[in-house]
């Protein structure tokens, strides 16, 4: 592995048509410039679940700094990534908080980032070919979309604490993603929770004697893990949903920068378990992959890997100031509300886009089984206890989809029946590329 890029052009501009390749980068100036815009982009949604979490935001910036450093040198500096906090950790953290302190949630972390990184070892030497056979497009997607679904009464608790603030946030959201084009757009939701903070303030809503206090240097808190087996099953299904979220950033990638990176995938599910491991030692949330910063090479067509070694230095240095932390803590509860009505929404619908972009066929009863029981099992919050052993709704979804897919699917080759041919009117068209 190099650490040293190759200079694009001369460094200044990007002609039309090219891209700065992982290898290559601008001047050190728009490289640094390039890299802040990174931080600016995953840093709304990477602080917003600790504060949801009740987990440290100055902690999970650290540990999401130092987790995308490992990533671009376990991927040997040839995929360019940001590792923010990954919602899918909301729910699990939640409950096994309520059930057993902060300590048990960040041992959660820790198991979730271990199981990672033992699946990106094996498709490192084993291939990626299993992950499609295992988790095909009908199930990764209903895992994604419950577990956003599961999270809407949490969203609904905020929101009632506060609704005037909770829905000018909301609005403020709304209006910012189509009102703006580029990077204000795309950092619609940063923007959307510092109206409705405003708006908080001047309403009396926001508490400042925690920041009053907070030095302005210092080092993040730390929490060492604990292991309680009720809840560990809680977490297991989130390093489903980090498989497909990570399959998905390589190939995004890899289709926007024109190169092959399939040998890559194992080493990026092993940077990002690594990562989420790192976390949970400390504290910090669970890492992944994060849109945001696709959004960012997008726009801007600089894929270099020196912008994610700035905007992980960017993050440390935040990360090192407790007064930051403060601040952050003291957005109120109507303002989560607002963004999370919006976010778990999102989380649920994204499970629905990868339907789409897989032309998932919903006529066969396969699929729509598998689709149809995990649902209303993680919208409900099925529970089952088995001793010690608590199974809630994400965990027992996850399960169903698992089991609703391939058992159907096995019975039907053993029948000889096939699925219901699809009449063309309902086959739909090939999803829009957004390289």
């Amino acid at each position: 592995m190099s650490l040293g890029w190759t200079l694009h052009g001369d460094g200044r501009r990007v002609a039309p048509g090219e891209a700065v390749a992982p290898g290559e980068r601008l001047t050190w100036p728009r490289t640094v410039g390039i890299g802040l815009q990174h931080v600016v982009a995953m840093f709304g949604a990477t602080f917003l679940v600790p504060v949801i979490t009740g987990f440290p935001p100055s902690t999970t910036l650290f540990f999401s700094a130092i987790g995308t450093v490992g990533f671009l040198l376990i991927t040997g500096n040839r995929l360019p990534s940001y590792l923010g906090s990954s919602f899918a950790f909301i729910a699990p953290i939640g409950a096994a908080t309520a059930s057993g302190g902060q300590s048990v949630a960040v041992g959660g972390v820790l198991v979730v980032g271990l199981l990672l990184a033992a699946v990106g070892v094996l498709v490192h030497f084993a291939g990626a070919r299993w992950i499609d056979v295992v988790m095909p497009p009908v199930v990764t997607g209903v895992i994604v979309a419950l577990i956003g679904l599961n999270l809407a009464p949490v969203a609904w608790s905020n929101f009632e604490q506060a609704p005037v603030t909770a829905l000018v946030t909301l609005l403020a959201i709304i209006a910012i993603s189509v009102l703006f084009r580029g990077i204000l757009g795309r950092l619609a939701i940063l923007l959307g929770v510092v109206v409705g903070y405003v708006f908080a303030v001047v309403r009396g809503e926001v508490d400042f004697s925690g920041v009053r206090t907070a030095s302005w240097v210092g080092f993040p808190e730390f929490v060492a893990p604990s292991f309680d087996p009720a809840v560990l099953g809680l977490f297991v299904p989130v390093v489903l949903v980090l498989v497909a979220e990570n399959v998905g950033h390589v190939k995004s990638v890899a289709a926007m920068t024109g190169q092959n990176l399939d040998g890559v995938m194992g080493r990026a599910l092993l940077g990002d378990g690594v990562a989420t491991t790192l976390a949970g030692v400390g504290g910090g949330s669970g890492t992944t992959t994060y849109a945001e910063n696709i959004g960012v090479m997008a726009a801007t067509r600089v894929y270099s890997t020196a912008a994610y070694w700035v905007a992980a230095g960017g993050a440390l240095v935040l990360s090192m100031s407790p007064k930051v932390g403060a601040v952050i803590n003291t957005i109120p509860p109507g303002v989560l509300g607002g963004v999370t009505t919006l976010l778990y929404g999102m989380i649920g619908i994204l499970g629905a886009r990868i339907w789409v972009q897989n032309r998932v066929d919903f006529s066969d009863p396969v699929n729509l089984t598998t689709a149809a029981v995990p649902l209303i099992v993680g919208i409900a919050n099925y529970t089952w206890a088995a001793g010690d052993l608590v199974f809630e709704g994400i965990a027992l979804g996850t399960a169903s989809a698992l089991v609703v897919h391939h058992g159907m699917r096995a019975i039907a080759r053993w029948r000889g029946t096939s699925q219901e041919p699809a009449s063309p009117a309902s086959v739909p068209a090939a999803p829009e590329r957004r390289d």
